[in-house]
């Protein structure tokens, strides 16, 4: 059996305290969770697993949410275990899957757990890289989907990232395996700085006022504009027009967002360089490569350029040389030479590893990558550069969140290289400055599950699980701890509404009779009314919807509302909804809200036969003849009651009435605490 002192002799560095006590727990046999920042050392426990399982004669599988992360882990492990010790399975390779530690991504082990695979044998570890991934909402799932199918029987070494609730996923770990030891470390090895980029001139996000950092407040003052007016006059009624002229404030240079170029020449000039540039898009990482060359950039010498075109042969000299320049390979080289690359999943994988290995050798300089990139793969550099902070999330642009941020500038600072890591945020046109601040000090990243039962997963569970058994695989979800979770949280305000209502029935008792029956009397007359209004206001509302998209163009009609009170001409109706013009030649979409009542159309108007809405003569002419219009405001209809409805409401006004508790001299105050007994039992009715 392997002994952590012997294990942590082996390294030329003394291990950091949560490296020791997380091997601690593998030795004492627990499952364990480490969550602690990227680039900080979570593979040296992850390596303390393997040997541990390798001692007893048992295997290791190494899980990763990447190909190229499989790859390089492959990589390292052949080095350090030799390559008749380890396998990898991915989509694209199979090599000595045998083998007692095989690297794979997570899916493969996910369908060897539902094939009930012969590989799973003699498994003593499994070890899930970057297990935060499972809170992504396409391929989430299967994290969790492994964790619940694995045998009690293996132990689970999950590495994270930092993350806010560790010990409650932690916690679920340990309901699903047994014994798991949380072990969190929020220090970076490499102390960070954020950069924001205006243009050529490089600021600091933050500085330390009364001992607290806070936004740079030059860099806020960039987004303030100064708002002036200019006034001129029609030519033809002398009417004074005012045109409205913001522009950058005083003493201040007009912002620009710099070029990619620009940027690697700003990092160059700073002493900034290897950096990592992040580009969500493939396309978009091969163009900055392209603009870079052509823009002459050069960022290696020339011996530099040689090893590199020498590196680069040596890596493809299998390739014939039609295949090399049908793949583009002499481009690639030339920018490799020239220290710039591309790295993203679309790449040729040999391609990829020449640029993660030339890259973790100080050759290439600035690699244009997608977010894949952030996750786990080796390759760090002394500055991260993001571009834009919005990122496509498979439906639409979000803002990323301050745990993307987070993984994504975890590159930033090599461990015993660099004293500092920089992240260097481009001016953003379409985010507050304050915004991009906050997200930069966020330190809170909470891990949710994307845990959806799949077709795939169904038809699983049908084939190798019996109902009871499918039925608590799906209970047994991280989704479902946390939404237990929440139900304990409601079983709890439910508890302490229930002693609020005890306490105000008792405040709200009567010497004279139940005052709980009278005020379930006065409640009933206005629980009728309420009823009939709402009632009311929802047929309303259905008429005017039908009204509004009966409408024809040409109609015209009375707008009640403020902002555009006044006659309008329906031009087009779509979805229910005409879009009209008003007379002060402004156009824009009527919905129901705009209407209390039905709309009327009071008289027609023809519209042009040629032109657009969007033409100013077009709405000139047809507003012209709105104004000249002479038509009468519709009066709006009386609401009126239901004599029905009022019958009923003063039948139990008056059973209200001759009940004893009417005339008690304290029935402001019984009824005072009844409110709030009502109150109470709606919000546990809610609940």
């Amino acid at each position: 059996m392997t002994h952590p002192g012997r294990f942590a002799a082996r390294y030329p560095f003394v291990l950091d305290g949560f490296q020791r006590r997380a091997i601690d727990a593998l030795d004492d046999g627990e499952s364990v969770l480490v969550a602690a920042p990227t680039g900080s050392g979570k593979t040296v426990v992850a390596e303390f697993a393997i040997d541990r399982a390798l001692a007893v004669d048992g295997k290791c599988f190494y899980t990763t949410p990447l190909k190229a992360l499989s790859n390089q882990k492959f990589g390292d492990l052949v080095a350090r275990l030799g390559a008749a010790k380890v396998g990898l399975l991915t989509g694209d390779n199979a090599i000595n899957g045998d083998a007692p530690v095989v690297v794979m991504t997570t899916e493969v082990l996910r369908n060897m757990l539902y094939e009930r695979s012969d590989a799973l044998d003699g498994l003593v570890t499994v070890v899930m890289d970057e297990v935060h991934y499972l809170q992504d909402p396409y391929r989430g799932g299967v994290w969790e989907e492994v964790l619940i199918h694995l045998p009690l029987s293996i132990s689970v070494v999950c590495l994270s990232a930092t993350i806010s609730n560790a010990e409650e996923f932690g916690e679920w770990i340990g309901t699903l395996r047994g014994p798991t030891r949380v072990v969190i470390e929020e220090k970076r090895p490499v102390p960070l700085e954020h950069h924001y980029l205006v243009g050529r001139d490089l600021h600091p996000m933050h500085v330390e006022q009364d001992g607290q950092l806070t936004p740079n407040p030059y860099v806020v003052s960039l987004d303030r504009q100064e708002v002036r007016y200019k006034t001129y006059y029609r030519r033809g009624s002398g009417t004074a027009q005012h045109q409205r002229i913001p522009r950058p404030r005083e003493g201040h240079r007009r912002v620009y967002i710099p070029r990619r170029e620009d940027v690697v020449e700003v990092l160059a000039e700073q002493g900034l360089l290897p950096a990592i540039y992040f580009v969500f898009s493939r396309a978009g990482c091969a163009r900055s490569v392209e603009w870079l060359m052509g823009a002459g950039v050069r960022l290696t010498s020339s011996e530099e350029a040689a090893r590199i075109r020498t590196f680069a042969e040596m890596r493809v000299a299998w390739m014939d040389e039609e295949d090399l320049k049908t793949l583009g390979f002499y481009d690639f080289q030339d920018a490799l030479a020239a220290g710039i690359a591309a790295h993203h999943a679309g790449m040729l994988p040999v391609f990829k590893e020449t640029v993660e290995e030339l890259f973790e050798a100080g050759l290439v300089k600035v690699v244009f990558a997608t977010e894949t990139l952030s996750l786990g793969i080796n390759m760090p550099a002394r500055s991260v550069v993001i571009e834009d902070l919005w990122k496509f999330q498979g439906e639409r642009h979000e803002l990323l969140t301050p745990g993307e941020y987070t993984q994504l500038t975890g590159r930033a600072g090599r461990r015993g290289i660099d004293e500092l890591g920089h992240a260097v945020v481009v001016v953003q046109r379409n985010v507050p400055f304050e915004r991009v601040a906050s997200l930069a000090s966020t330190r809170t990243y909470e891990l949710t599950s994307s845990f959806r039962p799949s077709y795939n997963m169904a038809v699983n569970l049908v084939r190798n699980y019996t109902r009871d058994e499918a039925h608590h695989l799906l209970n047994s979800s991280f989704a479902q701890f946390l939404a237990d979770r929440g139900v304990v949280t409601l079983e709890r305000e439910l508890e302490r509404d229930r002693s609020q209502l005890i306490g105000f029935r008792d405040q709200m008792r009567c010497h004279l009779g139940d005052f709980a029956e009278y005020w379930a009397l006065r409640e009933k007359a206005d629980a009728v009314r309420d009823e009939f209004r709402k009632g009311r206001e929802r047929a309303r509302t259905d008429s005017v919807r039908e009204v509004l998209a009966s409408l024809r163009p040409g109609d015209v009609i009375f707008v009640p509302r403020a902002r555009r009170r006044g006659l309008a001409v329906v031009l087009s109706v779509r979805d229910g909804r005409p879009t009209v013009l008003a007379q002060d030649r402004k156009f824009f979409r009527l919905s129901a809200r705009d209407f209390q009542d039905p709309p009327t159309v009071l008289t027609k108007v023809p519209l042009p036969r040629s032109g657009s809405v969007r033409s100013a003569r077009y709405r000139r002419d047809l507003a012209a003849r709105l104004v000249a219009l002479d038509v009468r405001q519709p009066r709006a209809p009386r609401g009126g009651t239901d004599a029905r409805v009022e019958r009923e409401a003063a039948r139990y006004e008056r059973q209200a009435e001759s009940h004893p508790c009417h005339v008690c001299p304290e029935r402001a105050e019984h009824e005072r605490w009844a409110t709030r007994a009502s109150q109470v039992d709606q919000r546990m009715l809610g609940l």
